[in-house]
């Protein structure tokens, strides 16, 4: 078996290995909620999200809060086009700042108490701080506008460096991964893939990114069609779409995501780079859209609609259009609250509070 076979193979058994969430936790957590000292279902969302996680982790019995954060970041030739408001060394530079300690992410996860694991899937140049993994697997991407992003075999091999993040961090005890990015241009590749994958015309799932014109964003959405004609997605497989519009940080989420499910450990999507992450992800294994929980809907007509494909309702809408993982970040403390309440909440019967079934 060659090279391309084995990691072929590996990701195909790393696909074949996500499971689904169990039913019976699931029932029996909403059980346990019910017999809270509340009027049932009173919490509403809070209390789905905790038998969500329940189900997904496979006990009721879910132990201590571990969330670690994963921010991916990656270069992407199509900023040549002029499609981002903010030029690509932004990128690197952003990426020093959140493995530093300043940017809105690196705040957001110390305040909450998340672990942050920034890494460097694919720059122009290698990101030199001690705070960034080196997942490299080339010096970012080619401009979609006029040739694949990156080869079939990049693609898969960042996927399964993802996969293998999440194993180590579950084998370390994390509960919780949230998903984050940087990336100069990811909009448009993100939004890229969403077309390709949901078959939609790029203006529909199109937006203004970090803040570029109404002219730009014309602009962006010419350059996705003259995108997706080179790439033919309705005739590829996932990961030849991948391959042909991706990003390096978005195949890494993918992989993250995918591996995480396989580990039982719920994936917190951000914003729309990070969901379309899961929409690949979805698209390699199925079952992992049972493990994805959003935390917000941001400003890009995209993430709308990508949520919608995945089945997914957002916890919040702060009306964000940051990325890096704050959104997701945002609601750790959510998270956090449901599965409180699933395991200090008294009972009506251990408190001795009347129970009508209401």
């Amino acid at each position: 078996m060659n090279g391309r076979d084995e990691t072929a193979a590996a990701l195909e058994a790393l696909c074949a290995s996500v499971g689904l969430p169990d039913a019976r936790v699931r029932a029996s957590a909403e059980r346990a909620l019910d017999a809270k000292t509340k009027p049932r279902r009173s919490l509403g969302r809070i209390e789905s999200l905790a038998a969500d996680i329940a189900a997904i982790r496979g006990s009721t019995d879910l132990g201590d809060f571990r969330p670690v954060v994963v921010v991916a970041a990656g270069d992407h030739g199509v900023a040549i086009e002029g499609v981002s408001a903010y030029p690509q060394v932004v990128t690197q530079q952003m990426v020093a700042n959140i493995a530093g300690g300043g940017a809105a992410i690196s705040v957001l996860a110390r305040e909450f108490g998340a672990r942050l694991v920034v890494v460097d899937a694919g720059t122009l140049a290698p990101v030199v701080h001690p705070g960034a993994v080196d997942a490299r697997v080339r010096a970012g991407t080619g401009n979609i506008a006029v040739e694949p992003a990156m080869r079939h075999g990049e693609a898969i091999a960042l996927v399964l460096h993802g996969a293998a993040l999440a194993r180590e961090l579950a084998a370390e005890g994390c509960n919780l991964i949230a998903l984050g990015e940087m990336g100069i241009a990811n909009t448009t590749v993100a939004s890229a893939l969403a077309s390709a994958y949901l078959h939609l015309d790029p203006d529909v799932v199109t937006g203004t990114g970090t803040g570029i014109d109404s002219d730009a964003r014309r602009r962006k959405v010419e350059v996705i069609r003259r995108a997706l004609a080179i790439a033919n997605p309705a005739d590829a497989e996932p990961v030849a779409t991948l391959a042909m519009l991706g990003g390096c940080e978005i195949a890494y989420l993918a992989g993250v995501a995918v591996g995480a499910a396989a580990a039982r450990i719920p994936v917190l999507l951000d914003g729309f780079i990070s969901t379309a992450a899961a929409l690949v992800a979805t698209r390699l294994a199925p079952s992992v859209g049972d493990s994805l929980i959003a935390s917000h809907c941001s400003q890009e007509p995209g993430h709308v609609v990508v949520l919608e494909a995945l089945g997914l309702r957002a916890l919040v809408d702060l009306e964000l259009r940051l990325g890096e993982g704050s959104g997701a970040a945002l609601c750790i403390p959510l998270v956090r609250a449901a599965l409180a309440l699933l395991a200090d909440m008294a009972t009506f019967s251990a408190v001795g509070v009347t129970d009508t079934g209401a």
